[in-house]
């Protein structure tokens, strides 16, 4: 099965045609497969490999030099996450094999960090880190950020909505641009079962991949060691294979890969589909991976629900109740282990105790 290949050349063309082309690709890479190839995309190769090294540099310092960048009570939404940290939402309770950089590519928006200071902290960064290790996130996550608003306009033609109708969502939104190192397994795990990334859908709305690459044991850059290792996906289900297929994801030379999240799913009505993908680990021990991806989201105070051209009423039954999407997101960093459960007591009415102080000590001003 031949994943499609987006031009955003064609996107952005005058002509129609061309247009027409790019808005066809979308309709079957994001309909059939969530996922779609991405060409002229504006993202330097040259500068992505600069910023590995530097993030390579990072990973290599002790445990003890990184835990002030781990801060748990930003539920990791900014900083170092450590390892064995996240777990995903429909995996076996494996944690990820992997350790992760979180920043947010453009400054907190201010209201909404009032609302949500837990998805609008400030970045966080180590004042002696590698050279090219801060300015290579941010300068990579705003252009996976201008490629990834070029498709999502291009999504929206595709789907005969306006131009904006997903990009109007993005603004000021919660977007984070994360840093990964999946971690070396031992003789005794490889062939076992253990992924380093358990097959999951993203929860946001759009997220863009700009392409990894392998270490070998000596944490040197290399080519991949086997055929099993790397991104596979599951594409939709249909009657003749309704477990849908998997389809290994290796992107063309020069593009990116993008991925629909369940936010764009919701949207959408289940037109787009959120992508099930899975990162499986090498049969060989002690190869690790570097990767990086561009979170796109909607703004927290978006409800999320079909719009008005998808609601039908299978999708209002599947998507049904609306809901805010600050909420979605606390619940889903709850689910897979990067919130604490008691961040849901953030959600709903919290001042019942001022009642009781009244009615007790006459406390409750």
């Amino acid at each position: 099965m031949n994943i499609p290949t987006v031009d955003l050349g064609d996107l952005s063309s005058d002509d129609p045609s061309r247009v027409e082309r790019g808005a066809a690709a979308i309709r079957e890479a994001f309909g059939v497969f969530g996922l779609a190839y991405v060409k002229n995309h504006g993202v330097d190769a040259a500068a992505l490999e600069r910023f590995y090294d530097a993030f390579g540099q990072f990973i290599s310092w002790p445990t003890e030099a990184k835990k002030p960048y781990g801060r748990a009570d930003l539920w990791y939404q900014r900083g170092w996450t450590p390892p064995n940290t996240e777990v995903a939402v429909a995996g076996n309770g494996q944690p990820d094999f992997k350790e992760c950089y979180f920043a947010a590519p453009y400054p907190p928006d201010e209201s909404s960090a009032l609302e949500f200071p837990s998805l609008y902290p400030e970045n966080l960064w180590p004042p002696d880190a590698p050279p090219y290790f801060q300015e290579g996130l941010m300068t990579l996550g705003r252009a996976l950020h201008e490629a990834g608003l070029a498709l999502l306009r291009g999504a929206a033609m595709a789907l005969g909505l306006p131009d904006a109708a997903f990009t109007g969502f993005c603004e000021r939104g919660p977007h984070v641009t994360r840093a990964l190192q999946y971690l070396p397994l031992k003789p005794s795990q490889v062939n076992t079962g253990i992924l380093w990334g358990e097959e999951h859908t993203d929860f946001n709305l759009l997220t863009l991949l700009p392409g990894g690459r392998f270490l070998d044991p000596n944490a040197r850059p290399a080519s991949k060691p086997d055929e099993q290792s790397g991104l596979y996906l599951r594409t939709r289900a249909t009657p003749e294979e309704p477990k849908g297929r998997m389809v290994r994801g290796t992107a063309p030379a020069g593009c990116i890969v993008a991925q629909v999240g369940q936010q764009l799913e919701i949207l959408t009505g289940g037109t787009f589909l959120a992508t099930p993908h899975v990162i499986t680990a090498p049969g060989v021990p002690g190869w690790q991976r570097q990767s990086a991806a561009h979170f796109m989201h909607v703004h927290t105070s978006t409800v999320l629900f079909p719009l008005t051209r998808f609601r039908t009423p299978e999708a209002i039954q599947n998507y049904a109740p609306p809901v805010l999407a600050g909420t979605y997101d606390i619940k889903t960093l709850v689910d897979i282990g990067l919130a604490p459960p008691s961040a849901l007591d953030q959600l709903g009415y919290r001042h019942y105790d001022r009642l009781n102080r009244m009615r007790t000590d006459g406390t409750g001003t």
